[in-house]
């Protein structure tokens, strides 16, 4: 096994406490309500920030201090030989670019994976990274594994409401009036770096179909795995676990030699999408 510390960031899904249990680090990501600072999961809780999200408070997202990143880096460095650092996609942010180019600093001890994912597919690269150290692999070799490996994975999400991706200039206003009017659940997805649009739903029921047979799809047809058994499929909610964990039921029925992982989605997506959101993802899993 090698001497190589993982860090990720909390869009991983990834709490302080998993990750103590992990052996990783995860950097919190900070959000500003009110004028204050909050960061994920230290001094803001999901119920915490639902509730001020549903009372309307303005909420914006920022990447982590650079004095939090290097400060980090620099303490792992003390008992670590290198770092193997895993942000989320910089398709949806610009922190994956900020670590990248401070990374050049350290002389090759910290690399940067670049390997666009986000929440569990995210989560996913971190415990390809830890198996790898385990087969004693080193940080430069993890992260050019992980970006080859990038392409490698899918996301469906069903909006609840489309109030949240007006408000953050995603749709027009006209977009989300008819959408609401029609009483719509938007399906959107993540292929890479970007979350576009998938198909229309309208209901919750036909909306958690669409998702399940666009995986079955991906299984099929683009990963040529139809049972998906070189795949991890996985469950992301936003707010509401019992209907995530109702929906992880329904994707283990069609994919039933998986034992899906169930995390919240960052609360940084969880800003533009609102709660009642449902998500699978696949991801490849890394030999």
């Amino acid at each position: 096994m090698s001497n190589t510390a993982v860090v990720t960031d909390s869009n991983s899904g990834i709490t302080q406490k998993q990750a103590q249990e992990m052996g990783i680090h995860v950097l919190p990501m900070p959000f500003y309500m009110d004028e204050e600072t909050y960061y994920e999961d230290i001094n803001l809780t999901q119920e915490q920030f639902y509730t001020k999200l549903v009372d309307g408070t303005d909420i914006s997202t920022s990447m982590p201090a650079v004095a939090d990143i290097t400060d980090l880096w620099d303490k792992l460095l003390q008992d670590y030989d290198d770092i193997v650092h895993i942000p989320m996609s910089s398709g949806l942010s610009s922190s994956c670019e900020t670590a990248q180019m401070l990374a050049r600093d350290y002389e090759g001890k910290v690399q940067v994976v670049n390997n666009q994912r986000i929440s569990v597919t995210q989560q996913r690269s971190v415990q390809d990274a830890l198996h790898l150290i385990q087969q004693g692999k080193k940080a430069e070799e993890i992260r050019e594994i992980l970006e080859r490996e990038k392409l490698e994975s899918s996301i469906y999400i069903m909006v609840d409401t489309l109030k949240y991706l007006k408000k953050g200039g995603r749709i027009t206003p006209a977009a989300a009036a008819l959408g609401t009017l029609l009483r719509l659940k938007p399906v959107l997805q993540i292929q890479g770096e970007k979350l576009d649009a998938f198909a229309k739903a309208r209901t919750v029921k036909q909306a958690k179909s669409i998702m399940i047979e666009a995986m079955q799809n991906d299984c099929k047809n683009r990963f040529h795995d139809p049972t998906g058994s070189s795949l991890s499929i996985d469950i992301a909610y936003t707010y509401d676990k019992e209907v995530a964990l109702q929906f992880k039921e329904e994707v283990q029925a069609v994919f039933p030699n998986h034992e899906c992982i169930v995390s919240p989605l960052s609360l940084s997506v969880s800003c533009h999408i609102g709660p009642g959101a449902l998500a699978i993802a696949c991801s490849h899993i890394v030999e």
